[in-house]
């Protein structure tokens, strides 16, 4: 595997954990999530981090294999260019339900 790519995926990994230990002392709810301002924005940058990393993936790898590749680089997107149509319940389902998934996939491209 390429330098490059092990790199962003690494990136990714990072973000995942850094969005993991948001919740270490707070409970993981969409209620604390939505009323804790810096908490989403925080989130939000690392979902924008893992979406431009996975976006120069694509661009090295057309054939790597990590599921919904594309619709996290349309996520990236759509933070940072319509930050104002951002919804709390779409971020909220990403990190409940694709980071996980994403993490798995990822660690598994690692070989960890």
């Amino acid at each position: 595997m390429d330098n490059n790519i092990k790199t962003w995926l690494y990136d990714i990994l990072s973000s995942i954990n850094e969005i993991e230990s948001y919740y270490v002392d707070m409970p993981k709810t969409f209620q604390v999530y939505q009323n804790d301002v810096r908490t989403k924005r925080a989130v939000e940058r690392n979902i924008e981090i893992i979406g431009e990393a996975m976006n120069r993936i694509l661009k090295l790898d057309t054939e790597i294999v990590i599921s919904n590749s594309r619709k996290i680089v349309d996520v990236r997107n759509r933070i940072i260019h319509g930050y104002d149509s951002v919804s709390d319940d779409v971020i909220w389902g990403i990190v409940i339900k694709n980071l996980p998934v994403l993490q798995k996939e990822v660690e598994k491209l690692l070989g960890e």
